[in-house]
């Protein structure tokens, strides 16, 4: 993959993938005008923090990405989480959210590029999709409880998830606000499969379909800002975005101080992780579609890069976005084209039609942002995964609940690790299996699932997992419990299937084994071992002075075995 791939698919780029790109990047600017102020809104920053963020990084990452329709500008979750680390005492002390903000993205970057740099793009399987999702869906939680008092007009600025707290404000609701959200709302949901269907029932093409639904954001933000202007609703105080700064912004590289870097290492550091975690989740989603192939170590490189360009324009730390992405896929883009041509008509917006926004109402984009959040809320998912794992069943819901009681950071590093603590559990409580022979076969299975032939004398062990350091004294405590309720053994056969690796400490164990069952007239034996295993053991203790024999198969040492016993 070179350093560059947008030189790999320019070579093959055809004039029949411009019309899908044309037509993906216009009705993906749509999507990024509300959704850029919203998330900066959300963020606690100036709208034109969130528009920034949608212009030169969807630039930068079509020249370094290996996806070719992920769509990088603000995310809901970043945004939380941006939300957070600006309220931190230590980060509050420093007395200019916007600056500190445009250093989290430049921060966040170079942590991403340093991941790179050393090779780090599999960095990404350590976080498990059950952790992964318990964390979504602590934040959506969060995102959605920031929102309610924009929807409710409430004079607290915040309830965060405290019902109670919103219970205590309900008589200073506002009423003309609340009736401004939930005709915005009627008007979103309106878009969804209620206009589907109509428009199916007129035979619509599929294709203008998906194009007319995916404006129902748009749509919302123009009807309610409309209806503030019309009505005067401004005067009534209903809260509105206000004037937004307009024209291109400045570029620049102001945002290097170590003091501060410091101070936003943590925050950052989360902030980049989730960013290029979500990013490569939501790229590979869309790369299966379509039998592409991405590269984890580029991506890391393209979204460091393009959180660099967010910083040097000004704008909050960017990822790729879910819906932004697959409304861009589902509108036909076959290239990163689609996204420079949304880039560049949001650009031509922020120069000329700045005037436009003032009267945006905060309400509406709020509900904006809990329709899409809301799919984030996956306790369907949480369901299953407790019922098919308790391990990753309890990191799940424990990393959502620390996410909302504790915070962010804390319930991401807490899910992680409760996710190495149930892998460290598997580990070191292998399944063993006692088997026998199927009637009049060669075949050996548990005795516990099938009606097998087993003999006195003969223990046949099958174990299911590598034997290392930290499962071997369990082993151990098996086959001792087996000898114990079956005295008449003479050979114990250690059947290695599925063994392949055995640690320095397993096998210094397995030798003392083998001393034991020496002194108490028993034999240890081997059946099944792989090749580079034996290569990797053959030299050592246990197989020089090995108290019984390898065998082939299984079959072979039953064989054997009960021969000599005869």
């Amino acid at each position: 993959m070179p350093f560059f791939p947008i030189v790999s698919w320019l070579k093959t780029y055809r004039r029949a993938d411009l019309h899908g790109d044309v037509f993906a990047g216009l009705i993906t600017a749509i999507l990024l005008v509300p959704q850029g102020i919203a998330f900066a809104l959300l963020a606690g920053l100036p709208a034109q923090f969130g528009l920034y963020a949608s212009i030169l990084p969807p630039l930068v990452y079509a020249v370094f990405g290996t996806s070719r329709t992920l769509s990088v500008g603000p995310v809901s979750v970043a945004a939380i989480m941006i939300a957070s680390a600006l309220q931190l005492p230590e980060v509050s002390a420093l007395g200019n959210p916007l600056q500190s903000a445009v250093m989290l993205s430049a921060e966040s970057g170079a942590i991403l590029l340093a991941m790179a740099l050393f090779q780090m793009g599999g960095l990404v399987n350590f976080i498990s999709h059950p952790v992964l999702t318990g964390f979504t869906s602590g934040a959506a939680l969060l995102i959605m409880g920031s929102q309610l008092p924009q929807v409710l007009g409430l004079k607290p600025p915040s309830c965060g998830l405290d019902a109670f707290c919103y219970l205590t404000y309900l008589d200073s609701t506002h009423l003309v606000t609340l009736a401004l959200s939930v005709a915005s709302l009627a008007l979103l949901l309106f878009f969804g499969k209620p206009l589907s269907w109509l428009l199916q029932r007129l035979r619509f093409s599929p294709a203008l379909i998906n194009s007319i639904t995916k404006c129902g954001p748009l749509m919302t933000v123009v009807v309610a800002t409309l209806a503030v202007g019309h009505w005067q609703l401004g005067e009534r105080h209903v809260a509105v975005v206000g004037e937004v700064v307009a024209g291109l912004p400045h570029l620049q590289l102001d945002f290097f101080d170590v003091d501060t870097w410091k101070i936003l290492a943590s925050p950052a550091s989360f902030i980049a992780l989730i960013a290029y975690v979500e990013s490569v989740a939501i790229a590979k989603v869309v790369a299966n579609l379509r039998g592409e192939k991405i590269n984890p170590n580029q991506e890391l490189i393209a979204i460091g890069l393009a959180n660099f360009a967010t910083a040097m324009s000004g704008g909050m730390p960017v990822a790729g976005g879910f819906s932004r992405t697959m409304v861009n896929f589902a509108a036909g883009a076959r290239t990163q084209i689609a996204m420079v041509i949304a880039a560049l008509l949001l650009a031509v917006a922020v120069m000329f039609f700045t005037a436009w926004f003032t009267n945006i109402p905060k309400s509406a984009l709020a509900v904006i942002i809990l329709v899409a959040v809301f799919p984030l809320v996956k306790f369907k998912n949480i369901a299953h995964t407790w019922h098919y794992d308790r391990g990753d069943g309890i990191a799940q819901i424990a990393t959502l609940i620390s996410v909302l009681v504790l915070g962010i950071e804390e319930g991401i590093m807490l899910g992680i690790f409760l996710t190495f603590a149930s892998y460290l559990r598997k580990a070191s409580h292998p399944h063993i299996a006692v088997v026998g022979r199927l009637p009049q076969t060669k075949h050996y299975r548990n005795i516990k699932r099938h009606q097998v032939q087993t003999w006195p004398h003969l223990l046949l062990l099958r174990i299911d997992e590598n034997i290392t350091f930290a499962n071997m004294n369990f082993i151990e405590a098996f086959i001792d419990a087996q000898l114990q309720s079956a005295p008449e053994v003479k050979h114990v056969v250690l059947i290695f299937t599925s063994v392949s690796d055995i640690d320095t400490t397993a096998l210094e164990a397995l030798e003392q084994l083998n001393c034991r069952f020496q002194h108490s007239g028993m034999t240890l034996n081997f059946a099944e071992v792989k090749g580079f295993l034996l290569d990797k053991v053959q030299h050592s203790d246990l197989f020089a002075h090995l108290s019984g024999q390898l065998f082939f198969d299984t079959d072979e040492a039953v064989v054997s075995l009960t021969a000599k016993s005869k």
